[in-house]
């Protein structure tokens, strides 16, 4: 038996994610499960992708996790299980959610639910909340071992899961590029898909200033020399910096503050930032 993670848009105001829940449970009662998040903004399949990736590889390899941000329930879109290079499963509509995980860690197959045998007794005429009928229903039976990955449906081409766009990062002169993959909500800083690895191939040494800009598909946002520093506490309150956040990625924020409040900075790939070093007018450190 394995550990069944649920995500959805769903939030807490209705009997939703319960639900989710109680067909589990009817699965196979001793099945342990958790709940990632199910504060995704409604229909925002990139920030369910983000937070899979987010999350996937602190569990243990065999983990199974049901995504649910489906706005095209009910249509023609495929209901799928991925299995993932690092061994974990993901059942979810295939929409984009598998976006991050196929970049991050690899997808290594690729099955589509056959709904005649993985759907929740009784609810042929429901056509709104396959969370509970189809994805729930079919990762529980996955989690406690009453099928096996072969047994989900048959078997799709893995490269033509649905993705949506993405900016690679990269290095030119000395220049690192990227977008704001998406925010630390809770606090407002803004975790890029630059690499810790690609950035430092500019040669910045931490406590110096690397100039960061950022724009959208209406012009420039931002533009300053921050400090790159190990944490928060390595600056005043109050001022940004630049730090290395727990994916080991690029990241901006502002020290017991919301940058992404202060500066109005959304997330996805029209919101581009790159990191500039060295500087001529870098401020002393």
């Amino acid at each position: 038996m394995k550990p069944l993670i649920l995500q959805s848009d769903f939030g807490y105001s209705d009997g939703a994610v319960s639900a989710m829940h109680g067909v589990a449970y009817g699965v196979d009662s001793s099945l342990p499960i958790e709940d990632l998040t199910h504060n995704i903004p409604p229909y925002d399949v990139w920030e369910g992708s983000c937070r899979l990736a987010q999350t996937l590889v602190y569990w243990p390899a065999g983990s199974v996790f049901v995504s649910v941000v489906d706005p095209g329930v009910g249509s023609d879109r495929l209901s799928v299980v991925a299995k993932t290079k690092s061994g974990h499963f993901v059942v979810t509509p295939d929409n984009g959610t598998l976006t991050h995980i196929a970049v991050t860690y690899g997808l290594d197959e690729l099955r589509e639910i056959d709904e005649s045998v993985n759907r929740l007794p009784g609810s042929g005429h429901s056509y709104t909340f396959h969370g509970r009928d189809i994805y729930a229903y079919t990762g529980a039976r996955l989690a406690s071992g009453k099928i096996t990955f072969e047994e989900v449906g048959p078997a799709l081409d893995v490269e033509k899961a649905i993705k949506l766009p993405v900016m690679e990062p990269k290095i030119e002169q000395n220049k690192a590029f990227g977008t704001i993959d998406t925010h630390d909500v809770r606090y407002g800083s803004l975790w890029t898909n630059i690499p810790r690895e690609l950035f430092l191939e500019l040669g910045v040494e931490m406590g110096e200033y690397v100039r960061v800009h950022i724009e959208n598909q209406h012009g420039d946002v931002y533009s300053a020399p921050l400090k790159y520093v190990r944490s928060f506490a390595d600056v005043s309150v109050g001022e940004p910096l630049i730090y290395t956040n727990s994916l080991d990625n690029m990241a901006i924020a502002i020290n017991r503050g919301s940058f992404a409040m202060a500066y109005s900075v959304g997330q996805g790939t029209q919101w581009k930032v790159d990191f500039e070093y060295p500087l001529d007018d870098a401020p002393l450190a």
